[in-house]
């Protein structure tokens, strides 16, 4: 009946509430609702309908992600979003959550997304009658002696009673009996507490000992009592109880103030001698907080703090001192100490709800986080102030009493600055100033706001030629600040701006980390170089883009050898090359024309006589090769045919390079009808002695040999001058007919000439002429070759 009877109190009262915010939520957002429960309400029991008392549809709630945000560490209700309903989330226990304040109101606030709005709620808990009334002593002792005079008054320890209002402590009842009677007093601050009068003296001759029972009684319907059996044990005679100075003794104390400090000092004389006039101070009967908080020095009575002291939790203390003499008297005194509120708590930040990641193209004043300030220091922490610590695109912006929104004060860039630690600094202005530093971490979301950036305006990569088809010859990377699909980047080529697409034959990109490969192999003779543009893109929903040019340069290899344009070698018979005798030193035999089709040092030509029948009688200049000279003047020692090898050598690595022979024929003049051909055999045959010192100087190493050896000589030399003589030319004497002479060689011409030759016996002079030189080819092709030569061989080139 009493949980019925409270619970239509609780409707009523909520009934009435709802009427009242129903009135003051057309004021503004910033209302508070306000709900009453009762306290022991079981887990699940209806409190309110949210959504009808702020007016929004069923299922607002739920589509704008509604929730409950305590200013403490624990939720004691819980929200039906579909429906707006307000539930008790456990059981309520009014002292547990409250102590002695009434009214006992627990805060929480409503907060609701898209757009980021809250309201603040307060629940009042009203007590019911749970608790009853309890001594914590249940069996005191009262020593009074026998002469204690009627009407003297003795304190007796106080009931607690958790319960406030009416269902707390009330009344004091005392069992019957002949001596004393119940007088029930009030404290300022603290529970009733009774005192026994004496009505009748004592004796202690006729009662040694007085047994009572006190009963403490609420006000609960039905009421709750507890009760405490008092032993009175009478004293022998002691005529004097102790005096304090003072009847009250008042004291301010800091709440702040450490352990041990002291509080005050009591004075307590008794007139008595002896053991009599000994007093011991004591803590009477006094509530546990008192007990934990301030102890008494027995002997000096001093009253120092044993615990600490907080101002919002009890802001005076009543303290009950009892001086007792030796004789067992006593007398009581109280000591009121004030509790002096410092500045010790630092403001409190509670954050509601927080945006975080933020989209970097949020505009101005865009709301990021939500959240509340509370001071316990209500008297002497001041006014309270907020502000960011450094200096940040954010500001702080006030909503209601206490209440604040974190919003965008400048743009943002993710590039720049990817994610901030907000320090959120709420200070209060003391003395001494107390601040609280809180911490709100916000991400940037990256939106596709900077195109791929190229590391270098252009480039320019090298190639050599020959290389193998799908080689590597570079990379070309592009940055995208930006994060995530926005910075992957992809890689295309684009013909150049002439439109030609021959470019995509010779080269191809990989679209995913720019790496240049050559598709095919280069021939710098066939081009040098080209160039084309590669695009970057990135992976953005609004792609963007940048170019760059790049240039390819083949680099040349030696892969071609010297080319012989002159003597030319086309594995006819060898032409000779005719020096008349009488020739000084330097005279030009002939030239040696070769050409290189590499570029740089690959095609620099050196020229070196390589192997000579007389390496002294000629010379060929390395750098000026192409022309063979005498190196000194000619004697009629020298043979008559002379065969050398011409080396063309470039300066590429390794080196390259070709080689050409040159048959050179020793004639004594060319104006002379005839040739010297007895002579010329004659000459031959006195170039054979070099092969008889061979043959002697091996025969003088191995006499074993030296018969065989001188047979095969003599042998040997037999042949060759037979052959010399069968070999050898008539001439017949007197005048001959003209007729044609075959000259061939490879030396300075490649291809055969013949000569209309007239030769005659009368002179004593050997003569011949030029008649008609026929010439097949050679004229034609040469021009051939020296038209495909370089222009500075073109030039330099004379054909004689």
């Amino acid at each position: 009946e009493r949980m019925a009877v409270a619970h239509r109190k609780l409707l009523q009262s909520r009934q009435v509430g709802s009427l009242l915010f129903m009135l003051c939520v057309s004021v503004g957002s910033a209302a508070t609702i306000r709900y009453s429960v009762a306290e022991e309400m079981e887990s699940g029991s209806f409190v309110a309908n949210v959504a009808k008392d702020l007016g929004l549809e069923v299922g607002k709630l739920a589509a704008r992600g509604a929730r409950l945000v305590s200013e403490g560490n624990k939720l004691h209700f819980r929200l039906h979003r579909k429906t707006g309903d307000l539930f008790v989330k456990e059981k309520l226990d009014r002292e547990s959550l409250c102590g002695k304040a009434d009214p006992c109101v627990l805060h929480f606030e409503i907060v609701l997304v898209e757009p980021l709005q809250s309201f603040r709620v307060e629940v009042r808990v009203f007590d019911i009658n749970d608790n009853a009334p309890i001594f914590l002593n249940k069996e005191p002792l009262l020593k009074i002696p026998e002469s204690t005079p009627l009407g003297s008054r003795f304190p007796l320890q106080s009931a607690q009673d958790l319960d406030v209002g009416l269902n707390g402590l009330q009344n004091y009842t005392l069992s019957r009996n002949a001596y004393f009677h119940l007088h029930t007093r009030f404290r300022s601050h603290g529970p009733k507490y009774a005192e026994l009068v004496l009505d009748k003296p004592l004796d202690r001759e006729d009662q040694p000992e007085v047994n009572l029972t006190i009963t403490a009684v609420d006000g609960g319907s039905p009421p709750k009592s507890g009760i405490a059996h008092i032993r009175v044990e009478v004293l022998d005679v002691n005529d004097h109880v102790p005096q304090f100075s003072r009847l009250v003794y008042r004291a301010q104390v800091l709440e702040n103030s450490a352990n041990g400090s002291l509080v005050a000092t009591v004075s307590a004389t008794d007139l008595d001698e002896g053991s009599n006039k000994e007093i011991t101070y004591s803590l009477a009967q006094n509530p546990e907080a008192v007990l934990q908080t301030f102890q008494v020095d027995s002997h000096t009575g001093e009253v120092r703090l044993r615990g600490p002291l907080d101002f919002e939790a009890i802001e005076t203390y009543d303290i009950d001192i009892q001086a007792t003499d030796g004789g067992g008297l006593s007398a009581h005194s109280k000591v009121l100490v004030e509790v002096v509120d410092v500045n010790d708590n630092p403001p409190e930040v509670t954050v509601s709800s927080v945006s975080s990641p933020l989209p970097e193209d949020s505009p101005l004043q865009t709301v990021v986080a939500l959240f509340s300030i509370r001071d316990r220091d209500v008297r002497v922490g001041g006014k309270i102030t907020c502000f960011l610590r450094e200096d940040l695109p954010f500001a702080v912006k006030p909503t209601f009493r206490n209440s604040y929104s974190l919003v965008t004060d400048r743009g943002l860039d993710r590039e720049e600055v990817s994610g901030y630690n907000i320090t959120i600094v709420a200070m209060d202005t003391g003395p001494p100033s107390l601040f609280t530093e809180t911490v709100i971490e916000v991400l940037i979301a990256d939106i596709n706001d900077n195109p791929p950036v190229f590391q270098e305006d252009s480039y320019i990569l090298t190639v050599r030629e020959n290389n193998s088809p799908a080689i590597f010859i570079g990379k070309v990377y592009a940055e995208d600040l930006d994060l995530g699909e926005n910075a992957q980047v992809t890689y295309t080529l684009l013909p150049p701006q002439s439109g030609d697409l021959s470019v995509f034959a010779y080269i191809s990109i990989n679209s995913d980390n720019g790496k240049l490969y050559a598709l095919r192999t280069m021939d710098y003779e066939a081009i040098q170089n080209f160039q084309f543009v590669v695009k970057a893109t990135d992976g953005g929903f609004l792609s963007l883009s940048s170019q760059v040019t790049v240039r390819v340069v083949v680099l040349d290899d030696n892969d071609n050898r010297p080319m012989i344009l002159y003597p030319l070698q086309n594995g006819t018979l060898p032409c000779n090359d005719l020096v008349p005798r009488s020739a000084d030193a330097g005279f030009l035999v002939t030239k040696v024309v070769a050409v290189d089709g590499d570029s740089g040092q690959n095609s620099w030509l050196s020229y070196h006589l390589l192997k000579a029948t007389d390496p002294g009688l000629f010379s060929v200049q390395q750098q000026n090769g192409e022309e063979v000279r005498t190196a000194r003047p000619l004697s009629e020692r020298d043979a008559v045919k002379h065969r050398l090898l011409v080396l063309v050598r470039d300066h590429g690595e390794p080196p390259l390079s070709a080689s050409v022979t040159l048959h050179v024929l020793l004639v004594d003049g060319f104006s002379q009808p005839y040739l010297p051909l007895p002579d010329a055999a004659a000459a031959e045959a006195r170039a054979d002695p070099l092969t008889v010192y061979l043959v002697v100087a091996l025969a003088s190493v191995s006499s074993l040999f030296l018969f065989s050896v001188l047979v095969f000589v003599a042998v040997r030399l037999c042949r060759r001058r037979r052959a010399a003589s069968g070999a050898g030319c008539s001439v017949p004497e007197g005048p001959f007919p003209g007729h044609l002479v075959d000259v061939s060689g490879a030396g300075t011409l490649s291809h055969s000439y013949q000569y209309e030759v007239c030769l005659t016996g009368g002179t004593g002079a050997n003569e011949f002429k030029f008649l008609k030189p026929i010439l097949p080819s050679f004229l034609a092709l040469g021009e051939e070759r020296i038209s495909e030569a370089s222009p500075s061989f073109r030039d330099n080139f004379e054909f004689n």
